[in-house]
This record gives structure tokens, sequence and C-alpha cells, in this order.
């Protein structure tokens, strides 16, 4: 697992938290936190409020507390790289943000059925491996990610289904 970026994930979400947002850790690094495994993530994805018609509504709208964000990444350094997919930049690290009123609409997981972590004070969510599969079956639908990330997708859901099928076996044998 990658500790840079999730150390700097949970440096961000202090900040967020300070301006009341709980952020939701996404991706490859949040994987890598419930699974265990290493991921080779890229990027930190990080979910916090917005408008639930995301790319629909104009960039700079779609999130909420959008400036706030901007001058959180500022002071640590960071420049705004590209403002449609709300990415950030700093020494090689890119930090996009997404908006987490969407997961209901695309992969059928209520915010409100997320679980709330947290690690010296500072909260933030995570996905169980249930929803990080539904995460991942539904990107893998989508036509962009399916042309440029399809066999990371479908290795991170294969491995997924491993999972949660160890765990359910392992419930079952535990009842017998």
């Amino acid at each position: 697992m990658d500790n840079h970026k999730f150390n700097e994930f949970i440096k961000i979400a202090k900040n967020l938290n300070e301006i009341e947002i709980i952020p939701l850790l996404m991706g490859s690094v949040g994987l890598e936190v419930v699974t265990g495994k290493g991921w080779d993530a890229v990027d930190l994805d990080i979910h916090v409020p917005g408008d639930k018609g995301g790319w629909e509504v104009p960039p700079e709208l779609n999130i909420h507390n959008w400036n706030e964000i901007v001058d959180i990444m500022k002071s640590k350094g960071y420049s705004l790289s590209d403002l449609h997919e709300h990415e950030f930049s700093k020494d090689g690290l890119s930090v996009e943000f997404g908006i987490i009123d969407t997961l209901p609409s695309f992969a059928g997981i209520q915010v409100e059925d997320l679980e709330m972590q947290q690690m010296e004070g500072i909260k933030y969510y995570l996905l169980n491996p249930h929803q990080y599969l539904r995460v991942y079956e539904s990107s893998s639908r989508d036509s962009y990610r399916a042309d440029n990330n399809n066999n990371k997708d479908i290795r991170k859901i294969d491995f997924l289904k491993r999972m949660i099928d160890d765990n359910l076996r392992g419930i079952c044998s535990k009842k017998d």
C-alpha cells in the first residue's frame, strides 16, 4: 500500500473537516486501504458533496464549497490543473475531486450507507468491498473507462469478487 498517497489524503481530509466536509476516499488508494493490496495508485480520488446533476452542471458550480476547496488545495501547494476534472497537482501527484452525491445514480450506493472512519480525529468515508465492487462494475460499463482502464478494473472486480466470496465462505464455515 502506498502510504504517501493515503497520508496526503488524511492531511487534505483534516482541512476539509475544518469546513465541515467529510470526504470519501475513492479509487485505488481507498481500495488499497480496504483490501490491504497494492493497486499501483497513480492519483488521489476524493469525493465531496456536490450537485446530484454531476457533470451536467458547470464545473465551477457542481461541487459544493468549491472556492473553499480551491483555497485549501492552494494553501497546500497544489495548483488547479483541470477545472472540468476538478484536478489539482503538486510534485507529480494528482488529486481529483468527484461528487459523492452521484453515487446513488452511478452505482446504487446510498450516501447514508457509507462507513465513516476516523484517524486521529479526522473523519472520512471509505467504501466497503461490496460497495467497491458496485463502483468498479459500474465504471467498467463506462465507455471512456472501458477503453482506458478496463484491464485494471477487471482485475479489481475479480479480486473483490474472490475476497467477498472468501469472506462469505469463512462466515458460513464458522456457523457450521
